[in-house]
C-alpha cells in the first residue's frame, strides 16, 4: 500500500509521500514523486497503485514533456495528458494484468502551477483518466492508505493555514498511518510549492530526523487525555453493577 497526501492552502501546495514498496513478503523503498521544475512551469505527480503501471505511464509522459511541454500552459493540460498516457497503458496491459489476477490500478495526485494558472492547482486523477480538482472546501486528498490519516487533517487543517502548518499536519497524518499499518513507512518525500514561485522544493526525511516529532506528539496526546475535562465520564466509574437476577 501507499500513503500520498496533497494539501492546498491559500499560500500554496504541500505534498508528502512515503516510500515503502511491498511485494509479497518483501519490502523495499522507492520514490513515488515525479517533479518538473522549469521557468514558470512546475508540477509534481504522486502515485498509488501498481508500480509497473506507474513506471510505464511516467515514462510515456516524460517523452511527451520532452516533445511538447511548451504546449501545456495550465496544469489541467498536463493532467489530461498524463491521464491519456494511463489510458494508453491500460489498452496495452489491463487485460494481461486481469488474467494474472491483478487489478489495473493507478491513482495520482498532481499539483503545481503553470504560466497561465492564477494560483497553484491540485488534482486527483483516477485510473480511468478522469479527474477532480481539490478545492478549499476540503483542501486535501490522500491516496493509498487513507483512513488513519484523515482524522488529523479534518480536525486541524483549513485552507487559511500557512505552508509550515500544513506541512506539520501532513507529517502527523503520515505518522498516524505509519503506526497503524505495516505497509507505510519512512523515508518520506515532501514537496512544497508557494504561490507564484514556480519552483517545487523537494526534500527526503529519514526516521531518525523526524522521530523526535513523533515522540513529542505522543507525549502531548497522553497529556491531553489526562487533562481532558471529562468528569461526567468519570461518573460511570462510580455506578454500582446490578447483577442479573437468577433464572
Amino acid at each position: 500500500m501507499t500513503f500520498c497526501l496533497g494539501i492546498k492552502t491559500k499560500n500554496g501546495i504541500v505534498g508528502l509521500s512515503d516510500t515503502r514498496i511491498t511485494t509479497g513478503t518483501e519490502t523495499t523503498s522507492a520514490k513515488k514523486v515525479f517533479t518538473v521544475n522549469r521557468e514558470k512551469h512546475s508540477f509534481f505527480i504522486m502515485t498509488s497503485g501498481l508500480r509497473s503501471v506507474r513506471d510505464k505511464a511516467i515514462t510515456y509522459f516524460t517523452e511527451v514533456i520532452e516533445n511538447k511541454d511548451e504546449s501545456f500552459t495550465k496544469l489541467y493540460h498536463a493532467v489530461n495528458e498524463f491521464g491519456k498516457q494511463i489510458r494508453a497503458v491500460a489498452d496495452e496491459d489491463k487485460d494481461h494484468l486481469t488474467e494474472s489476477g491483478l487489478d489495473f490500478n493507478l491513482f495520482s495526485i498532481i499539483g503545481g502551477q503553470l504560466e497561465d494558472d492564477k494560483e497553484p492547482k491540485l488534482y486527483l486523477l483516477y485510473p480511468q483518466g478522469n479527474w477532480i480538482e481539490v478545492m478549499q472546501g476540503t483542501p486535501f486528498v490522500i491516496i493509498g492508505n487513507s483512513g488513519f490519516g484523515n482524522p488529523v487533517l479534518k480536525r486541524s487543517l483549513s485552507y487559511e493555514n500557512s505552508l509550515e502548518y500544513a506541512l506539520k499536519c501532513a507529517f502527523l497524518s503520515f505518522d498516524a498511518t505509519r503506526i497503524s499499518v505495516n505497509d507505510v513507512d519512512f523515508p518520506i518525500d515532501t514537496v512544497v510549492l508557494s504561490n507564484d514561485s514556480y519552483h517545487i522544493s523537494e526534500r527526503r526525511f529519514s526516521r531518525e530526523e523526524l522521530e523526535h516529532i513523533s515522540n513529542f506528539w505522543n507525549e502531548r496526546l497522553k497529556s491531553a487525555i489526562r487533562d481532558l475535562p471529562a468528569d461526567i465520564l468519570s461518573n460511570s466509574l462510580d455506578q454500582q453493577v446490578i447483577p442479573w437476577p437468577d433464572a
